[in-house]
């Protein structure tokens, strides 16, 4: 009983004097925390456009009927302008009724017709025939226009870009608040990355009258910026010397 006793205290005094050391805490290092950004520009090199048409009839059959003839007119100019079937997807498709306007004391919605919707979302890969497909699209039938939303094929290597500058940065801040306090920037001991800023594809809106234009649709494509930013630990290499008296 005492042999038990006393291994059952031995076995305390081990688990609490490795639970004491484990809580111990390590000295920290001296460091200095800095936050870098960075950003790298491109111009855009594919463009996405929504566009669809809109057909009403006496009939949700025939209202059908012409949006899908209407469709594959539309399917066939995007094909012939040099559009791959895998870039041309179906965004959106409804049938909706239309009611004569409600007349004061009228209690029942009187159906006077079907609205037929059907939009694709296209995506343009050569710019330079962007202006043109647009033109020709409404020339075949599209009277159902989104907008058109410009974006980098490739952005890694502009990521790549900006994950670099904002290393540099966060190099060049730590350095300036080094020699404020009169120490050495020493090595890295903790890089943190932030979510990366891709430029989000925003649809600009556009006009273009029925029947389609003389002229190509003039287009702008602009330029896009892809940002990013880092925070970053250095170890201080170097302590400012202690004064006498101090």
């Amino acid at each position: 009983m005492k042999r038990f006793a006393i291994a059952a205290l031995l076995g305390l005094s081990a688990a609490w004097w490795t639970s004491a050391r484990a809580d111990e805490k390590q000295p920290l290092v001296p460091s200095i925390t800095v936050v870098g950004s960075g950003k790298a520009a491109a111009a855009p090199d594919m463009a996405e456009v929504q566009m669809g048409v809109i057909t009403q009839a006496d009939t949700a059959a025939k209202a059908l009927k012409d949006n899908n003839a209407a469709m594959d007119k539309l399917f066939q100019t995007l094909e012939a302008r040099g559009i791959a079937k895998k870039d041309v997807q179906t965004s959106n498709f409804g049938v909706q009724p239309q009611y004569k306007p409600v007349q004061p004391g009228q209690q029942r919605l009187e159906i006077i017709g079907y609205q037929v919707s059907n939009q694709v979302r296209v995506k343009v890969r050569k710019l330079d025939t962007l202006g043109p497909l647009l033109d020709g699209a409404v020339g075949e039938g599209a009277n159902q226009m989104q907008g058109v939303s410009f974006s980098v094929a490739e952005p890694d290597p502009l990521l790549d870009e900006a994950r670099r500058q904002a290393m540099v940065d966060a190099r060049r801040k730590a350095e300036l608040y080094a020699k404020a306090a009169g120490v050495e920037v020493g090595r890295v001991l903790l890089i943190q990355e932030e979510t990366p800023q891709v430029p989000r594809p925003l649809f600009r809106g556009m006009m273009m009258a029925p029947g389609g234009a003389s002229e190509a649709v003039p287009v702008a494509a602009g330029e896009q910026e892809f940002h990013a930013g880092i925070t970053v630990t250095y170890a201080i290499g170097k302590e400012p010397p202690v004064t006498a008296g101090k």
